[in-house]
């Protein structure tokens, strides 16, 4: 059945005609100066179905070509790039947003009543007050600023595999445009991707990925010792101290900030613990400063001989295979068994005595208790009437007269005891 007149001129009216696209800087590429080519009424949308202009541009070098997939309309009503039909706040898939902003999607799936939505939104759009319909799109949320990325992802405007080249038959070698790689996996679930359900926000595989990433991320944990207030700042790059403070001071008061320009890393101390655990909790994984993702731990406690190192000793047991401690002897240097070693109410082996040097008889074995060996006394020398020094003077045996006998010789242990050195002898 052919449609009226009427009927035809009032879709027509309706079929979009822009100047220029609603696209991310993704898929705009990094090159600032682009051409692009505009079709009006060049293609279809693929979620309404209406004919809406079209635009084509190469968003860089060694990069396939790009063109919009759905109309302005549609990308108004999820706040989508046409090209990509990713969050443009956030980069985000429409499932990921919607689960973190706790979106209901009320679009129509079937055709009479997509088209009789679309056209009253349309309506509500034109309105001075359309931003109230995303309102709820810049409302900050912790699991969109931890998944988000924080530069364009360019990797995604690569050329596709060159089908030619995986079944070995591409002759065009490097002119070829296509990239000469080889496939993903089909088994891959990124492998099978659909635009409406990615609009829709229903089995997106991307999503699905990014879900399960969010829910292993780490927590930062409080450590156990009460009096570490200090949180570490790391990856600052050209960020001042004015900029940490005027940042950091909403979370309580601020004792110091240490900052770091060689490592690119800051301190920022708390007056209280529980200011450091606000601002921990706050600004772990979801601190964006300068176009920069800030990291953020806690920082270590100064004090090692504390409770907390005692309870560090006692939470790691000792390494099982480990030598012991040595005993707690002072002539123990041989590490011997207690048996072995000798003990001061004990005389020493017979293989540890050492045989005199100067043939003084041996030393008494139980030394310890009596102490060391008396050496004979000093006998002073003697004059006689004959004017010669000796040592001691004898009684002569009977019908022998006034001889002189020569002292006996003391025995000498160290050069230091002989008379003759010392000057006791008077020499002629």
């Amino acid at each position: 059945m052919a449609t009226s007149k009427t009927t035809n001129t009032y879709n027509r009216q309706n079929w979009e005609d822009a100047d220029f696209p609603i696209l991310c800087q993704t898929c705009l590429g990094d090159n600032p100066y682009i051409r692009m080519t505009k079709e009006r009424f060049g293609k279809e949308c693929k979620i309404c179905s209406r004919p809406f202009t079209v635009f084509r541009w190469c968003p860089g070098a060694h990069m396939r070509f790009k063109k919009t997939e759905v109309c302005q309309t549609c990308s108004k009503l999820k706040n989508v790039c046409q090209t990509c039909l990713l969050d443009l706040e956030y980069g985000l898939p429409i499932q990921v947003r919607d689960a973190a902003l706790k979106l209901k999607d009320s679009l129509p799936k079937s055709d009479v009543n997509k088209e009789y939505y679309i056209q009253n939104m349309e309506k509500e759009l034109d309105k001075a007050d359309a931003g109230s319909l995303n309102a709820k799109l810049g409302e900050p949320n912790d699991l969109l600023v931890r998944l988000a990325r924080t530069a364009p992802y360019y990797k995604r405007n690569r050329p596709h595999v060159c089908s030619f080249w995986v079944k070995g038959e591409c002759r065009r070698g490097e002119e070829c445009p296509y990239r000469h790689e080889k496939p993903t996996d089909p088994e891959d679930p990124l492998a099978d991707q659909n635009i409406k359900d990615r609009y829709y926000g229903v089995n997106d595989p991307v999503a699905d990925k990014l879900l399960k990433r969010a829910a292993a991320m780490p927590t930062l944990e409080p450590p156990d010792d009460k009096t570490i207030t200090t949180l570490y700042l790391g990856n600052l790059g050209t960020l001042t101290e004015g900029d940490l403070r005027d940042h950091f001071y909403q979370y309580g008061e601020i004792r110091s900030i240490s900052l770091v320009p060689k490592q690119q890393c800051a301190f920022v101390q708390y007056t209280t613990r529980a200011a450091a655990e606000t601002a921990a909790e706050k600004t772990f994984n979801k601190l964006i400063l300068g176009g920069r993702r800030i990291t953020i731990k806690w920082g270590r406690s100064q004090g090692r001989t504390g409770p907390a190192h005692q309870q560090a000793e006692e939470i790691y047991p000792a390494v099982p295979g480990l030598p012991g401690a040595l005993p707690e002897l002072s002539n123990n240097f041989f590490n011997l068994e207690p048996g072995h070693i000798p003990l001061p109410s004990m005389p020493p082996p017979p293989s540890l005595m050492v045989p005199p040097l100067f043939g003084t008889p041996p030393l008494q074995p139980f030394f310890f208790n009596h102490g060391p060996p008396q050496l004979p006394p000093f006998a002073p020398p003697v004059v006689n009437n004959t004017g010669t020094s000796t040592a001691t003077t004898s009684t002569a045996p009977p019908g022998v007269g006034d001889v002189s006998v020569p002292p006996p010789k003391v025995p000498v242990h160290y050069p230091s005891q002989d008379p003759n050195r010392m000057g006791a002898i008077q020499r002629e």
